[in-house]
């Protein structure tokens, strides 16, 4: 689910999330796609029925996406979103690492809201898990759904680190995810099709 901002059409991507997350199809959402992501599974999972991004409800019971502390108190908001790459340490055992295969990455940012780290003890206790956090200001990352063949955001943008000769990794793994799950759907049996996992980068 690509990036943007504002409430436009934010309910119906909960939804979409909602739908593909029950059924394990596979995910991946970028800056306000984890954000919907982060929502959705706050009021359908935690039964936070309240839970918003403040972008969208200032007034949010449960403002489980919030405005990072120094940017509460900006009254002009021009050229103050968190901006350029910034370090990440990414767990062991992830689908970020199987993807990365290093647990130490840089990735760009364009962006003022963040998970509200008041409820990350709440979320990985149902499963969805911070597999990525910027080891400076402890701001999540990576969120990953774990027991899902592919559930993934992140609050960085990886399309301004991928060209068409070296797609990124999360790209290249999320098509991977993609092709199995159709694979799987068709009922295909081995060696009648390319097999996804046969996808190299260079």
């Amino acid at each position: 689910m690509a990036p943007g901002f504002g409430e436009r059409g934010i309910e119906g991507k909960i939804n979409a999330i909602k739908y593909l997350r029950e059924n394990g199809i596979p995910f991946f959402g970028i800056c306000l796609g984890l954000q919907c992501a982060v929502v959705e599974f706050a009021r359908n999972v935690l039964g936070l029925e309240d839970a918003y991004s403040t972008e969208m409800k200032p007034d949010a019971a449960h403002p489980v996406i919030d405005l990072m502390p120094d940017q509460k108190n900006i009254r002009m908001k021009g050229g103050t979103m968190r901006l350029g790459a910034y370090a990440c340490e990414v767990k062991n055992d992830s689908l970020a690492y199987n993807a990365y295969q290093s647990t130490t990455i840089y990735e760009r940012h364009r962006h003022r809201y963040e998970l509200n780290n008041e409820y990350l003890k709440d979320f990985e206790s149902e499963g969805l898990i911070a597999s990525g956090i910027n080891p400076d200001t402890k701001l999540v990352e990576i969120m990953e759904l774990a027991n899902h063949p592919f559930f993934l955001g992140t609050q960085y943008h990886p399309e301004l680190k991928s060209t068409v000769e070296k797609p990124h990794p999360l790209f290249v793994a999320f098509v991977r995810a993609c092709l199995d799950f159709k694979l799987k759907g068709m009922g295909s049996q081995e060696g009648n099709t390319v097999s996804s996992k046969k996808m190299v980068t260079k």
